[in-house]
């Protein structure tokens, strides 16, 4: 298995195929909510094994270095095995190389105790889409 980050055109078709199979068939949340506009100014993190797509996550930081991670998705097969926790540990090293101070992330509310394992704090419950209600979660990289 390889895991590159970037944000190269094609990494983004396949970063979104994966996301479109986990967010939109399985979970039935509008593809609207999914391509917000962001990836092509984004770092993109994807797991794959030869040709085989599995895994991607979303890194996405601003100007004044506030940053969100998003979008983690893993492909059915594959799920149960670590590899969201690989990509996630990856996302967060990535944001700390590039001087990363906070890292805001909206997750299934079902993932709480997941996220907190990494150091992620809960904030508050907040928005709903499609049928998954999502919690604010932070997390402070030390300097």
């Amino acid at each position: 298995m390889e895991l590159v980050i970037g944000n190269n055109p094609e990494l983004i078709t396949q970063a979104q195929a994966i996301r479109h199979q986990v967010f939109v068939v399985e979970q039935g949340i509008p593809q609207v909510f999914d391509l917000d506009g962001l990836d092509p100014v984004s770092h993109h993190a994807l797991i794959t094994d030869e040709d085989n797509l599995i895994a991607t996550a979303r890194l996405h930081i601003d100007e004044s270095g506030h940053s969100t991670m998003a979008r983690v998705a893993v492909l059915l097969p594959y799920r149960g095995s670590g590899i969201a926790s690989k990509i996630v540990r990856a996302l967060l090293n990535h944001a700390s190389e590039h001087g990363v101070k906070v890292i805001e992330i909206h997750a299934h509310q079902y993932l709480k105790g997941y996220y907190e394992k990494f150091g992620f704090e809960f904030i508050r419950e907040v928005e709903i889409v499609g049928e998954h209600q999502l919690i604010e979660m932070r997390y402070y990289i030390s300097s």
